[in-house]
C-alpha cells in the first residue's frame, strides 16, 4: 500500500506497509487459521446432518454437533463484526473498528499514557535495566572502545569536511557578530573582572609574567642594552650610555625580584587597586562603559576579525582531520584509552553507576513529562488519518490469526456444552 494523500489534506490516508514480506506471512497465517475454523464448522454441520433424527449415542453426537455449529457461527459473527459487516449486512454494532477507530486511537493513547509513561514506571525500568553497568562492561573491552572511536572519528571527519569557509563566514557575520554587538560588554566584563580580583585569580598570571620577564632579562642583557642604546640621545657619550643602561638593567632585575618575592609589594597592590577600580567603572561609570562599547564595536567592525576566525578554524580543522583520519594517531589512541578507563571505572564504582542511572532516569522522566503528551497524541492523530476500511484490514492482519482461535474454541466448547446439556436433559427426562 502507498500513501495516497498528503498529511495536510485532512483526508484519510492509505496505510503504508513498511514490511510487505512480514505482512504476506501474516496473511498466510490468517488464511490457514480461517480455513481450520471453517473446516471445523463444516465438519460439525456434516456430523449434524449425518446424525439427524437418531437416538442413543448418536443423539448425543447430534446434540454436540448442533451446539458446535451454534458456537462456531456465534463466534464467527463476533470476530467478523469487529472488522466488517457480517455477510455485508449493515447490522447494528458491527464493523466496529472502521466505525470507531478514532475512539480506539484515543483509548490506546490514554492506555499508553496511564500505564507506560508514569514516572514510577519509567524510573523502575531505567534503574532495573542497569544501563551504566552494561555500558561499562561493553566499553571495558578494547575492541568495543576502538569501534566507538572509529565510528565517532568517521562521523566527525565527515561533518568537519562538510563545513566550508563561507559557512564559517556566514556564521560569524550573521550570528556571532550581531549577537556580540547587541550584548553590552561592560556589565559582563565588569562582573567577570570583579570576580577575578575578589578571588585573586590574576595573581598566578602576574607571578608567571614576572618570573618569565626576570628570566628574559637575565638571559638577554645585550638585547636589553641594545634596545635602550637605540633610544638614547645622540649627543650623550657612548660610555655614559653604557653605564646608564647597565644600571637600568640591574635595577630592573632588582625591582622584579622584589615584586616576585614580596606578595604585598606596592606594585602588586597598585595593580589590584587599578583592576578593582576598572571593574567598578565598567559596572557603574557611563563614560567607561561607553569606551568599552566603542572598543568592542571597533573590533567587531574590523574586517580582519572574520578572516582571523576563518584562519583559526581552518587550522583547527586541518589538525583535527589529520588526527581523526589516522587510525594510529594520538587523538584516536587517547580516546580509546579514555573510553577503556571509563568502562573499567563504571564496572568497579557502584556509586558512580548509581548516580549515572539516576541521571538517566531523571532525563527520561523529564522528556516524558515534557513531551509525553505529544508522543502519545501521535497515536490518536495517526489513527484518525487512517482510512477506516484499510485500518480494519491492517489490524485484522496483525491480530486476526489469534482471533480465529476464538472461533475454534467456540466450536469445541460449544460441542462439549451441547453434549452436557443433552445428557442432563436425557437424565431429567427419565
Amino acid at each position: 500500500m502507498t500513501d495516497t494523500t498528503t498529511p495536510s489534506s485532512g483526508k484519510p490516508i492509505s496505510i503504508v506497509t513498511p514490511e510487505p514480506e512480514a505482512d504476506a506471512a501474516r496473511r498466510r497465517g490468517l488464511r490457514t487459521m480461517r480455513t481450520l475454523a471453517v473446516g471445523l464448522l463444516v465438519l460439525a454441520a456434516i456430523v449434524y446432518v449425518a446424525t439427524l433424527g437418531r437416538d442413543g449415542v448418536w443423539g448425543y453426537v447430534n446434540a454436540g454437533a448442533e451446539a458446535s455449529m451454534v458456537g462456531a457461527i456465534a463466534d464467527w459473527f463476533a470476530v467478523t463484526a469487529l472488522f466488517r459487516h457480517p455477510l455485508g449486512l449493515p447490522i447494528p454494532h458491527t464493523a466496529l473498528v472502521p466505525k470507531r477507530k478514532d475512539d480506539l486511537g484515543r483509548g490506546l493513547e490514554e492506555f499508553v499514557g496511564e500505564n507506560f509513561l508514569q514516572e514510577e514506571v519509567i524510573r523502575d525500568r531505567v534503574e532495573a535495566s542497569t544501563i551504566s553497568l552494561r555500558i561499562g562492561e561493553w566499553l571495558a573491552e578494547e575492541e568495543h572502545a576502538r569501534r566507538v572511536v572509529d565510528e565517532a572519528s568517521e562521523v566527525a571527519a565527515i561533518g568537519l569536511g562538510k563545513v566550508r569557509d563561507d559557512h564559517v563566514v556566514d556564521f560569524v557575520t550573521q550570528a556571532l557578530i550581531p549577537r556580540f554587538r547587541d550584548e553590552p560588554i561592560a556589565p559582563l566584563a565588569g562582573s567577570l573582572l570583579t570576580e577575578v580580583v575578589h578571588d585573586r585569580v590574576h595573581h598566578g598570571l602576574v607571578d608567571l609574567g614576572i618570573v618569565e620577564l626576570h628570566r628574559w632579562l637575565v638571559e638577554n642583557p645585550e638585547t636589553f642594552t641594545q634596545v635602550l642604546l637605540e633610544r638614547a640621545p645622540w649627543w650623550t657619550p657612548p660610555r655614559l650610555n653604557e653605564v646608564v643602561t647597565a644600571k637600568l638593567h640591574t635595577e630592573a632585575l632588582k625591582w622584579l625580584e622584589d615584586i616576585r618575592d614580596d606578595p604585598r609589594h606596592h606594585a602588586r597592590e597598585a595593580l589590584d587597586s587599578m583592576l578593582e577600580q576598572l571593574a567598578r567603572d565598567l559596572l557603574d561609570d557611563p563614560a567607561t562603559q561607553a569606551r568599552a562599547e566603542g572598543l568592542k564595536n571597533r573590533l567587531l567592525e574590523h574586517p580582519q576579525v572574520t578572516s582571523t576566525v576563518v584562519s583559526l578554524w581552518n587550522a583547527l580543522r586541518r589538525a583535527t582531520l589529520t588526527s581523526l583520519r589516522d587510525p594510529s594517531g594520538a587523538l584516536r589512541e587517547r580516546a580509546v584509552v579514555e573510553l577503556l578507563d571509563f568502562g573499567t571505572l563504571l564496572r568497579s564504582d557502584a556509586g558512580l553507576r548509581g548516580r549515572l542511572d539516576r541521571m538517566a532516569a531523571d532525563a527520561a522522566v523529564f522528556v516524558v513529562a515534557r513531551y509525553g503528551a505529544e508522543v502519545t497524541a501521535v497515536i490518536t492523530h495517526t489513527i484518525e488519518r487512517w482510512d477506516g476500511r484499510e485500518a480494519a484490514e491492517k489490524i485484522e492482519l496483525h491480530v486476526g490469526r489469534d482471533l480465529q482461535f476464538i472461533r475454534i474454541n467456540g466450536t469445541v466448547v460449544g460441542g462439549v456444552v451441547g453434549l452436557l446439556i443433552h445428557a442432563v436433559s436425557q437424565a431429567l427426562g427419565h
